[in-house]
């Protein structure tokens, strides 16, 4: 008896497959959404998938439960003795990096939990409670992925996870109203078990569809004004050393080993122009052979003015060789406070804001800082997806006026990019005057040193050798290899050497053309340096001695990848970003497309209606002019009444034929009826219908005309003669009975 008490499976096995099944895939979508968000340490990343994969195996066996109701309560609470330990210890140890170590330790610590909870729930559940506690902990995973992570992965398993969960609870509801039924069992795998099976996958479908449709309806139409609460809860910090006011050689090599995307940018121009830019972030000032660094220094406070608008100072230029670019910048969460921009920017806008001010504060303006290299910082982090548009002038300056312009370097700028170490190899002067001896300006010095660096030197990202004291020297007269903060230090180093100011930048190269999305992917593996070189009128100019490095790979994965690539810009912008600017804006371009749509559609409508007029007058000149017309009218006529009135049409006119072609023989059964019908209609024309409750007789006795209702009986008398009792009548008898009945009718219309 007691065993009996804890059977709660209904006796449709057909159903308890199929809840089994879905449920399952319901938990393992779940922990699959928190392992996938790849912020898990290795242990919880392999375990649950195991757990999972093996209980799967025990289920396609047709195994139960492995562990009882008390050794799962008492799993869980031993669990939560080592939750302490797994919160000071190892889940503090991997948030260390985390911008807030503190919230993120206790994040992962509770993920860790909920998964040991969902994998012993799923080796002991029984009863229906435990089926509906596992959905539920399945739905807190969801949860915890989209604290730790929001990008396109997440938005497949979400709506992998909605059609589960209404597969899900639908079953569960049938199956818990099946209990007890007298009904007899659907066995697995019959004929009616697959019907239902097949329907609730469709129903579930359907349902999980519609509320995507409809909550993506509400998520665009609904006003948003903030980023949301978590999202400084990002564990990416690891681009952060190789974009900050110290950095020392190698650091942005390592950078370059990695094929993370760190930006997304569109620009308004043709993607040709920007083939060699650089998108800039931080400019270096100081080098003491080893590092390269700015000292302590003033920086600027940049709030924005009443159109949200940042406007930078512009560095004063000489004619004309600039022109403007217009770019949207979506920025990973990549640890550092560097805004990249393009050179000379002129203005920025965006929300740089911090978290309290996402949330609820009145403040929303926010602010950046530029230092006196022009460096743009957001003091607040770049802890979340950053989005911001920028206007920059770009340089498009001939060599000839370059090598025109002045050499009298205000003193400020003397005083800080004439700077070299205490110490330097005498050898690196030497280099620097044999390379531009025969060059009498300060252009065609930075461009001898750009190209020798460029064609006597090797790139490569191999970062193994000997360790030595001065790294600079030693790449220019020993390894004659190296990445790009090597050549962009040289080159540095040897025009300060000459008198020319310079200084080092790092920042990214464009990146990778999506022409699917129409956008630059930028990854971490572009992470570049390079040097600006002062020219006074026109400023800093950009000059890489670098060479080239690996090409992007064309292919078809590649092309699949791009439009991946153009599947996640999007929801990083229209989802992840989305917010109340994006609503204004997508309401202006509703209402300019809905616009532009209407006055199409109103020219093509006037456009159409005059060429079919101008058609129908042209052809109706040409009928006039055609002697086919009439006959091919007639014609058309005929064969329209054809298709009109088809067979019965062609029935009555091959019975008329036989009867006026057989008038001295006996009426046939079908002529009969013809005639009868044909006395039907000339009375319905007079007021005389025949109700089709009558006879065809008690319709003849109803009509009162004596002249009339004579013939009127005795041409039915011969029609059911002829129609039901086969007996011969002759032809001309009843045609003479009908023509009797025509001229009472035209007599009796005739008369006033």
């Amino acid at each position: 008896m007691a065993s009996a008490a804890h059977i709660t499976a209904p006796r449709l096995t057909g159903i308890q497959r199929y809840f089994e099944v879905s449920l399952f895939l319901l938990i393992g979508c779940g922990i699959v959404a928190v392992v996938s968000t790849g912020k898990l340490d290795i242990v919880s990343t392999f375990v649950p998938a195991l757990a999972l994969l093996y209980k799967g195996y025990r289920m396609w066996q047709s195994k139960g439960p492995e562990l009882s109701h008390r050794v799962a309560t008492w799993l869980v609470l031993g669990y939560f003795l080592f939750f302490p330990v797994d919160f000071w210890v190892f889940a503090r140890n991997q948030a260390a990096g985390a911008p807030n170590p503190g919230v993120y330790a206790a994040l992962l610590a509770t993920i860790h939990l909920l998964l040991f909870a969902t994998l012993v729930r799923l080796y002991s559940a029984r009863t229906n409670r435990d089926y509906a506690f596992l959905a539920l902990l399945a739905f807190a995973g969801m949860l915890g992925s989209a604290i730790l992570t929001v990008d396109t992965n997440f938005l497949i398993v979400l709506a992998v996870f909605l059609l589960l969960a209404v597969s899900t609870f639908v079953a569960l509801e049938i199956r818990r109203s099946a209990t007890g039924a007298v009904s007899p069992p659907m066995d697995a795998g019959s004929p009616m078990a697959q019907r239902l099976n097949r329907a609730l996958v469709l129903t579930s479908a359907v349902v999980a569809v519609s509320a995507l449709l409809i909550g993506g309806i509400l998520f665009f139409v609904i006003p948003r004004f903030s980023a949301g609460y978590l999202s400084g809860l990002s564990l990416q910090p690891g681009l952060a050393a190789g974009f900050t006011e110290n950095v020392t050689l190698g650091e942005i090599g390592k950078i370059k080993q990695s094929s993370a995307v760190v930006m997304r940018i569109k620009a308004d121009t043709d993607p040709a122009r920007l083939a060699e830019a650089h998108w800039r972030g931080v400019v270096l000032t100081n080098f003491d052979g080893k590092r390269w660094f700015t000292p302590s220094q003033e920086s600027t406070v940049l709030t924005p003015e009443a159109d949200g608008v940042f406007r930078l100072n512009q560095m004063p230029t000489a004619g004309s060789g600039f022109f403007t670019l217009h770019y949207t910048v979506l920025m990973e969460p990549i640890g550092t406070d560097a805004i990249f921009v393009a050179p000379n920017p002129v203005a920025l806008q965006g929300r740089f804001l911090n978290e309290a001010e996402r949330i609820g504060s009145n403040v929303r303006r926010g602010y950046l800082i530029v230092d006196k290299t022009g460096s743009l910082f957001n003091p607040f982090h770049s802890a979340a997806k950053l989005r911001y548009e920028a206007i920059s002038n770009l340089p498009a300056i001939a060599p000839a006026d370059l090598r025109n312009a002045s050499s009298a370097f205000p003193p400020t700028i003397q005083q800080t990019y004439l700077q070299l170490p205490p110490v330097l190899d005498p050898r690196i002067r030497q280099l620097a005057e044999q390379i531009t001896a025969s060059q009498e300006n300060e252009y065609d010095r930075a461009a001898n040193i750009e190209r020798y660096l460029r064609t006597k030197f090797a790139y490569t990202l191999d970062l193994t050798g000997l360790r030595t004291d001065d790294p600079l020297s030693y790449f220019l007269f020993v390894r004659r290899s190296g990445h790009c903060e090597y050549f962009a230090a040289a080159m540095t180093v040897m025009l300060r050497t000459l008198g020319i100011p310079a200084r080092y930048v790092s920042g990214f190269l464009p990146g990778e053309y999506n022409d699917v999305a129409g956008d630059f992917i930028v990854r971490a593996s572009d992470a570049h340096t390079w040097v600006e070189v002062y020219f006074p009128g026109y400023g800093w100019l950009t000059f890489d001695p670098t060479p080239s490095g690996s090409l992007h790979r064309r292919g078809l994965l590649s092309r699949i990848a791009l439009y991946w690539d153009w599947f996640q810009y999007s929801w990083n912008e229209w989802v992840v970003n989305y917010d109340f600017f994006h609503q204004v804006s997508l309401a202006r371009n509703f209402q300019r497309t809905s616009r532009n749509f209407g006055d199409r559609a109103q020219a093509w409508y006037r456009t159409k209606q005059r060429e079919t007029l101008a058609a129908i007058l042209r052809l109706d000149k040409r009928l006039e002019s055609s002697r086919y017309f009439l006959p091919g009218l007639l014609a058309f006529l005929v064969v329209l009444l054809v298709l009109l009135r088809g067979r019965p049409m062609i029935a009555y006119v091959v019975a008329r034929w036989n009867l006026r072609a057989n008038r001295t023989g006996n009426v046939t059964a079908s002529l009969a009826a013809l005639e009868y019908r044909e006395m039907l209609r000339l009375l319905e024309k007079h007021g005389w219908r025949k109700p089709e409750s009558q006879t065809a007789l008690e319709f003849a006795a109803t009509i009162p005309l004596p002249l009339l209702s004579a013939p009127v009986a005795r041409l039915t008398e011969l029609y059911q003669a002829a129609r039901f009792g086969e007996h011969s009548t002759p032809i001309e008898q009843m045609s003479s009975l009908l023509r009797s009945i025509r001229d009472v009718l035209r007599g009796r219309k005739a008369k006033p």
